[in-house]
């Protein structure tokens, strides 16, 4: 595995990425504001880090090219991606977040942020071309002592939530909340305390699990589930690695996918236009409860640029998120009497607190509110260790073969639509979807269906996955 930007962040194994690399990008990032005339000399940079075992000594290095650059770096310790983008855009300056996210301990990343929000594509190009121009003529500078920041970064995130729902709404929830090694499984707690929630923590370790909310390890569905049966929850919630996607879980501990709490969240804070991948469920455009629906590539890069173009087409509460769950908040949202800002980075506790929410309020149970959007049943996983060219190969075959596309899916009475934006979705004329993806982040062939049930979701999905391990073995 070689370092790459993926969905969300430059990524690689810790061995490719601790040292010289993660120095060496560092510049690269800040070379690029300094040509634009977006940096100046002598101007703080904010970095955070999540709990896996590399992202402390990664940090240093950071710090390091930090000052090699000729700028200030304000250590910010261990918070959610979202605090640390919050803190940064509030003080007109950037951000470096050490996180691998949700992927294993054995791998790392780097997320940029410019002074006014996460870096977008074309910005990942300019990078990438500072750092090859750099060569490597390179030397790693000596380690640096940062300013360090307190609690400041963390208590503003966490005071962005309660200026907004009202004290004592979730007093009559019960809460579980997994914390595993969130960096935001404090914050959580703490959020939800203040806001009247009975918060019971759950599953705290003190080792990194690698949570991944859009493809849920069995351990996690297990322990959704053992714990729900346990005890009386309104709902189950949690967060991958660095707190911008969410877990959330209703009262039976079963997973509520990412698209869905997304639709759910949108719904709640008024939104009359979603953006969101070609990856998320198809029913947004069938539940009837947004004026307009725009797709895009998957990765947060995408959804911002969408965003910026449906507020540019008129949208007045634009809310993006993705499959995962994360939720970007395009515009400030007014209800009743009070003002969320906009905040165009994932966030993992918007939605959570809007799905509360939604149950305080309606007084009705999860399972029956996320029912209200008529979502085709989804599934997703994955196939490690699948090198990149063999995903492209078998991707760009079922893309142009129109008679070995056909094939593949004459079981399922053929093919109705291919939507090639970001892999291959083709729509089955039994309505049934299939989507096969490359992984920005990781060598992996992602595969996600739709189907009008669970167990037939479970069985197309095994379907898929067996389609492309043949496929890929036989090429």
């Amino acid at each position: 595995m070689t370092l790459k930007f993926g969905t969300s962040g430059l990524r690689g194994l810790v061995s490719e990425l601790r040292g010289l690399p993660a120095n060496t990008y560092t510049v690269a990032f800040l070379r690029m504001l300094q040509d634009r005339g977006a940096l100046n000399q002598g101007s703080k940079v904010y970095v955070g880090r999540d709990l896996r075992a590399s992202s402390p000594d990664i940090a240093q290095f950071v710090h390091a090219a930090i000052v090699k650059a000729g700028q200030i770096p304000v250590d910010c310790g261990a918070l959610p991606t979202p605090a640390l983008a919050l803190h940064a855009s509030s003080e007109n300056a950037p951000a470096i977040m050490v996180t691998g996210s949700h992927i294993p301990d054995d791998r790392n990343g780097l997320k940029f942020y410019r002074a006014d929000g996460e870096i977008d594509k074309r910005d990942e190009s300019d990078i990438v071309e500072i750092h090859a121009a750099m060569g490597d003529a390179v030397s790693l500078p000596s380690p640096v002592d940062p300013v360090r920041l307190g609690p400041e970064p963390s208590r503003s995130y966490i005071d962005r939530f309660l200026s907004f729902f009202e004290k004592g709404s979730l007093s009559s929830l019960r809460v579980g909340v997994y914390q595993h090694s969130s960096v935001a499984r404090d914050i959580i707690v703490d959020i939800l305390r203040e806001l009247g929630a009975e918060t019971i923590a759950l599953g705290r370790a003190e080792h990194f699990i690698p949570v991944d909310t859009e493809a849920l390890r069995q351990e996690d569905v297990a322990l959704l589930k053992h714990w729900a049966a346990a005890e009386p929850f309104d709902a189950i919630v949690s967060t991958d690695g660095d707190g911008d996607r969410p877990l959330v879980a209703d009262a039976g501990g079963m997973f509520v996918r990412g698209d869905l709490a997304g639709a759910i969240t949108a719904h709640f804070l008024g939104a009359d236009c979603v953006v969101t991948p070609v990856s998320s469920n198809s029913g947004l455009e069938r539940c009837g409860y947004f004026a307009k629906v725009v797709r895009t590539r998957v990765g947060s890069p995408y959804v911002i640029e969408g965003i910026a173009a449906a507020l540019a087409a008129g949208g007045k509460c634009v809310v993006g998120f993705e499959a995962n769950g994360g939720v970007l908040l395009g515009s400030h949202v007014e209800k009743g009497g009070r003002t969320l800002p906009a905040l165009r980075t994932r966030d993992s506790v918007l939605p959570i607190l809007c799905m509360l929410s939604a149950i305080a309020k309606t007084g009705r149970p999860l399972a029956e509110i996320a029912a209200d959007f008529r979502f085709l049943a989804g599934a997703s996983g994955r196939l490690e260790g699948v090198p990149t060219e063999s995903s492209a190969s078998f991707l760009g075959k079922l893309a142009a073969d129109a008679a070995y596309a056909d094939k593949i899916f004459s079981v399922l009475g053929g093919i109705a639509n291919i939507d090639n934006r970001d892999g291959v979705r083709i729509t089955a004329r039994n309505g049934e979807v299939v989507h096969f993806r490359a992984s920005g982040n990781a060598p992996e062939l992602r595969c996600y269906v739709e189907a009008k049930a669970e167990s037939r979701a479970d069985e197309l999905l095994g379907w898929g996955l067996a389609l492309g391990r043949a496929q890929i073995l036989e090429s």
